[in-house]
């Protein structure tokens, strides 16, 4: 059985992958509790509807992994690391809507976020799904190398420009996002640039790439898993301004009204 297996004597590739799928269980059942609690205890229905996402988002998941295992199509194998991205960012933006900051931001920001603030914020996502996707390309499909790296170039401008502007705004809830998606921005970049040193070695170093070395895999593999984590950061942000905004507009709107009225 699944929970049976003697997976800790077993070889490495098959360590990881059934630790993988008892990850991948152990999620499951976490998003049915999620589910289950939201349901019960949340009062407002679209926070409901966003854990009830998580659970179907995981559940999507688990069969897009099985169908990779069966059809070993490599195509498959990309949208599964694709997919993943998504349901950890929604994942993300369930944990931001139900903790305590999300309920007390109120009134710590006089104006709505910019107009460019909000446009980047709601763009990034966007180009790093697309640059996932380009990078999906390279691990399991062997191509798109100078796409992933010359479409890195827009990545990065449009992601310090969003944390620049960030940062500029004001709110302290946006700069606290605004710091972290940048650390994580320059922890990306230097992983990408090790991923292309033992893959093409360093020859003004005298260092010479070796196919399939331990540290080319974990490189690799580390600049995969920050990808995700940039693309959860920046949809946190997204969310975060979507919120600042919805909230300086009320509060605008309750104050014009009690001024119209004493008029």
């Amino acid at each position: 059985g699944m929970f049976a297996y003697p997976w800790f004597g077993s070889t490495i590739d098959k360590f990881t992958e059934h630790g993988h799928r008892l990850a991948g269980i152990t999620i499951g059942c976490f998003s049915i509790v999620l589910a289950a609690w939201a349901w019960k205890s949340e009062r407002r229905n679209w926070v409901c509807w966003l854990a009830t996402g998580v659970l179907i988002g995981v559940i999507v998941q688990g069969l897009l992994g099985g169908g990779r295992v069966l059809a070993d199509d490599p195509r498959m194998a990309l949208l599964h690391g694709q997919f993943a991205a998504c349901v950890l960012a929604l994942m993300g933006s369930v944990a931001l809507v139900t903790g305590r900051r999300w309920q007390h931001v109120s009134g710590q920001h006089p104006k709505p976020p910019s107009s460019r603030l909000k446009t980047l914020a709601w763009s990034l996502p966007a180009v790093l799904l697309i640059q996932g996707a380009l990078g999906g390309w390279i691990r399991h499909l062997g191509g798109g190398l100078f796409e992933h790296v010359g479409f890195a170039l827009i990545v990065f401008a449009l992601a310090v420009a969003a944390v620049v502007l960030a940062l500029r705004d004001g709110a302290a809830w946006l700069k606290a996002n605004a710091w972290v998606l940048a650390f994580v921005l320059l922890l990306q970049v230097g992983l990408g640039a090790g991923a292309w040193i033992t893959r093409f070695g360093w020859p003004a170093s005298g260092y010479v790439a070796v196919q399939g070395a331990p540290w080319q895999v974990v490189t690799r593999t580390a600049h995969a898993v920050t990808g995700q984590l940039l693309l959860l950061t920046s949809v946190t942000l997204a969310v975060r301004v979507l919120r600042l905004d919805w909230l300086t507009r009320r509060e605008l709107i309750a104050e014009m009204a009690v001024e119209g009225g004493l008029a």
